[in-house]
C-alpha cells in the first residue's frame, strides 16, 4: 500500500503552462497526439501496476479535461457526443486512465448543472488552466448510501473527519470533491485541495481489473475547509433528487470505458492473428489470419464493439437532445433509459470480446507477457460498479408499465 501525503505530480494548476484551449477542432488534434502517446506500454503498465500519473498530468497539460466548458467561459463547449468520442478513444487506448478522470468530467457537468453561477465563475477557471478534480463519496462499512463522513462549524470555516473509498482518479488529481454530513443532518458536499493538511491518499485499491484507476482510499483527519468551498455542484444524486443529465453522463462514461475495451481487445485479436498465432494441425488454413473460424472470430468480436460503440454515441445525441430542450424532462427520461440500454450492450460486448480473443489463439495467448486477460478483468470490474441486469429491469419496466428509472447516480 502506498501513501500519499499532499505530493501530487504537478500540484494545482500543473498545466498552466499550455495555451487554453477555446476550440473543439483544435482539442480533437491535441487529443490525436496525446493517445499516440498512451496506448503503446498500456498493457505493461497493467501488468506491473505502474500507475500513469505522468500520463494523467499530460492529459491535463493538454487542456483535455475542458471539453465541455463552455464557449462563454473561455471553454471549448463540446456536445456530449463529442466528449464520449474522446472517452472511447481514450479508453480504446487505456481503459484506467479513462475511468481514473470519469469524476473530472462528472465535477465539471455538476458545475453545468449548479444553481450557482458563482460557482461556475469560481472553478471554471481552475478547469480550464488544467487542473483535475477526483471524487470522495463512496465509504465502505456501512448500509448503501450512508455517509459517514461529518463537516463541522470551525471558526469562519469548517472541518471535515472521515474517510472514503473508491476514490477513482484521487490520486492523480489536485482538487477532490468531499461528501459529508452537517451538524444538522444534511448532507453537503465540499471541494478541497488534496494536497491541504490532514488529507492522506492511500494506494490501497486491490481489485482485479481497472488496477491503475487509483480507486483507493481517501481519509480526512480535521481537514480545514473554507466557506467558499462548500458547492452545490454535485457530480452524484441520490433518491427523490429531480433527474439530472449529470447521472446519466456519469453512467453513459462507464460504458464508453467498456465499449473502448471491447475495441482494444479486437485490436489486440487482429495483431495476435497476424504476427504471433498459428492454425491448429487440422485447420484448413497454413495461416491463421485464413482460418475460418479465426476470421469468424475477430468479425463477431469486431461487430460487438462497432453495435458497443454506436450506442454509446446514440445515447450521447439523446442527452444532447435533452440539453438542448426549453422542457428537458421527458427527454432526460428517454435518456436515461438511452444510456441503460447502451451500458447493457457495452458491457455484453467488452466480456464477450475478451472471452473471444483467446479463440484467435493457441496456449500462447495465455502468456502473461500479453496480458489479454486484462480485458475481462478490466471489463468485468466496470460491469461491476452497476450490475447490467437490473439496467435491463429498468428499461423494461419502463416499456411495459411506463415506470421512471430511478433519479440515484446509477441511472
Amino acid at each position: 500500500m502506498t501513501v500519499v501525503t499532499g505530493v501530487i505530480s504537478g500540484g494545482a494548476g500543473a498545466g498552466a503552462a499550455a495555451d487554453e484551449v477555446r476550440d473543439v477542432a483544435e482539442l480533437t488534434v491535441r487529443a490525436e497526439a496525446y493517445l499516440r502517446t498512451v496506448a503503446p506500454g498500456a498493457a505493461q503498465r497493467e501488468r506491473e501496476r505502474e500507475l500513469p500519473y505522468q500520463l494523467v498530468r499530460d492529459l491535463a497539460a493538454a487542456r483535455l479535461g475542458t471539453f465541455r466548458v463552455p464557449r462563454a467561459y473561455g471553454g471549448p463547449g463540446a456536445s456530449i457526443r463529442q466528449v464520449m468520442g474522446f472517452v472511447l478513444d481514450l479508453a480504446a487506448a487505456d481503459s484506467n486512465i479513462a475511468q481514473s478522470v470519469r469524476p473530472h468530467f462528472g465535477f465539471v457537468e455538476g458545475l453545468l448543472r449548479s444553481p450557482d453561477e458563482q460557482e461556475r465563475r469560481r472553478w471554471f477557471p481552475r478547469v480550464l488552466a488544467g487542473d483535475l478534480f477526483g471524487l470522495a463519496n463512496g465509504e465502505i462499512g456501512a448500509p448503501n448510501g450512508v455517509i459517514r463522513t461529518r463537516i463541522r462549524r470551525a471558526g469562519d470555516g469548517y472541518r471535515v473527519d472521515g474517510s472514503k473509498y473508491y476514490c477513482t482518479g484521487t490520486l492523480f488529481a489536485d482538487w477532490v470533491s468531499v461528501s459529508a454530513v452537517d451538524e444538522a443532518g444534511e448532507r453537503v458536499t465540499v471541494v478541497i485541495p488534496t494536497d491541504r493538511a490532514g488529507v492522506t491518499l492511500l494506494d490501497d485499491w486491490d481489485g482485479m481489473g481497472q488496477r491503475l484507476t487509483a480507486s483507493g482510499t481517501t481519509t480526512f483527519d480535521g481537514v480545514r475547509v473554507e466557506s467558499e468551498e462548500e458547492t452545490r455542484a454535485r457530480p452524484v444524486t441520490g433518491p427523490g433528487e429531480p433527474r439530472s443529465h449529470v447521472t446519466a453522463f456519469q453512467q453513459l462514461f462507464l460504458a464508453a470505458v467498456e465499449a473502448g475495451i471491447a475495441r482494444n481487445a479486437v485490436a489486440d485479436a487482429v495483431w495476435f492473428a497476424r504476427e504471433r498465432s498459428r492454425p491448429i494441425k487440422h485447420s484448413s488454413a497454413t495461416r491463421s489470419v485464413d482460418d475460418p473460424y479465426i476470421q469468424h472470430a475477430v468479425g463477431e468480436m469486431s461487430a460487438r464493439a462497432f453495435v458497443a460503440e454506436a450506442a454509446v454515441l446514440h445515447a450521447a445525441d439523446s442527452i444532447d437532445r435533452a440539453l438542448a430542450a426549453e422542457e428537458p424532462a421527458g427527454l432526460l427520461t428517454t435518456a436515461s433509459v438511452d444510456v441503460a440500454r447502451a451500458q447493457y450492450l457495452a458491457v455484453e460486448s467488452a466480456l464477450k470480446s475478451a472471452e473471444l480473443l483467446f479463440d484467435v489463439g493457441g496456449g500462447s495467448a495465455t502468456a502473461r507477457e500479453h496480458n489479454f486477460d486484462r480485458h475481462w478483468r478490466n471489463a468485468r470490474t466496470v460491469a461491476n460498479h452497476n450490475p447490467r441486469h437490473h439496467k435491463a429491469g429498468v428499461v423494461g419496466a419502463h416499456l411495459l408499465t411506463g415506470a421512471e428509472p430511478p433519479t440515484t447516480g446509477l441511472f
